[in-house]
């Protein structure tokens, strides 16, 4: 029971944060380039590189390059289940 609560309190750390969260919406829809999520989300360089390195470095999201991009997509069921109970809670049109 100890080290799931040490996983949980680690996966809602990293997600404790603004950037990071707006981050984690984007790519649960589906895997994005750098360039997209800059746009998306409105956050700049070298902040968003310094979430997603956060991110990748927990385990959230990984990478692949394709040429030039670099795309990113989620890496851990835990997170997505969670951004999933966190849209369906805040994110929809008929929520309040």
């Amino acid at each position: 029971m100890q080290a799931s609560a040490t996983r949980a309190c680690s996966l809602m750390k990293a997600m404790a944060n603004t950037d990071r969260l707006l981050l984690l919406c984007q790519i649960s829809q589906g895997e994005k380039c750098v360039r997209e999520l800059e746009e998306l989300v409105g956050i700049h360089q070298p902040t968003l590189s310094q979430q997603l390195t956060v991110l990748r470095d927990e385990g959230l999201v990984s990478t692949r390059r394709e040429g030039k991009k670099i795309y990113y997509r989620m890496a851990s069921t835990e997170a997505l289940a969670v951004m999933q109970v966190l849209y369906q809670q805040f994110c929809r049109k008929d929520a309040d």
